[in-house]
């Protein structure tokens, strides 16, 4: 998962005519919301890198695109960061600390209750950027990921977004036609990759934004 860009509303891609048969949701600032400072505050008492340092070596690096691509398992992942960062505590420790940023806001519950309306008429899916232990903690502690019909996770099946191959492989999952599908995501540029390939869509932006997204390409329902 990636750091929080500004939501703007884009739409394109296939006319409204075409039928949707999947509405797939982003996990992160979508489904669930996370804070990186808190991780930052924590493993600063362990470093003697700055916050910004720490920040960019954790969150925004190589090594982390790595492990979310699942070419890193946690140990090793770990053990690279440990050395970038000078760490001086061990795996044990250092996991709770990677792993409890994550957390439910109202707008997340009310989208969680969106996702149950649709899957009675669609098939919904999750397409995340995620790593293997966020991935396990969440799983664990949240209840989420037993809405949907698919969860696809970035460490397995090896691309993260905007790499158009996990764009294709969610499509050959759902077994349906890009223009079928809507996705919903917090980032513009990871819209933009899956625009490109036929998928329709929109930069999240919140409960009543979606729902006319979703309108607007003809998935249209019932008042609660």
């Amino acid at each position: 998962m990636e750091p929080q860009k500004a939501p703007s509303l884009l739409n394109a891609g296939p006319p409204a005519r075409a039928v949707i048969q999947a509405v797939v949701f982003d996990l992160g600032r979508v489904m669930i919301d996370f804070d990186h400072m808190v991780a930052v505050e924590r493993i600063r008492k362990f470093t003697d890198k700055a916050d910004q340092e720490i920040f960019d070596l954790i969150f925004n690096s190589e090594l982390t695109r790595l492990f979310e691509e699942g070419r890193l398992n946690p140990r090793d992942f770990f053990c690279r960061l440990k050395t970038m960062l000078g760490l001086r505590l061990e795996y044990a420790e250092f996991v709770p600390i990677w792993n409890e940023i994550f957390f439910l806001t109202d707008e997340n519950r009310r989208i969680y209750r969106l996702a149950q309306r649709l899957k009675e008429r669609f098939t919904i899916a999750l397409l995340s950027n995620v790593n293997r232990l966020h991935f396990e903690y969440i799983q664990k502690n949240f209840p989420i990921f037993e809405v949907f019909d698919y969860v696809i996770a970035s460490f397995q099946v090896g691309a993260t977004k905007p790499d158009p191959r996990i764009y294709q492989k969610m499509l050959k999952i759902l077994k349906v036609k890009p223009a079928a599908v809507f996705y919903t995501d917090d980032r513009k540029e990871l819209i933009e990759a899956a625009l490109a390939l036929g998928i329709r869509g929109s930069v999240f932006g919140g409960l009543k934004q979606l729902e006319h997204e979703l309108a607007s390409c003809g998935v249209r329902l019932d008042p609660t």
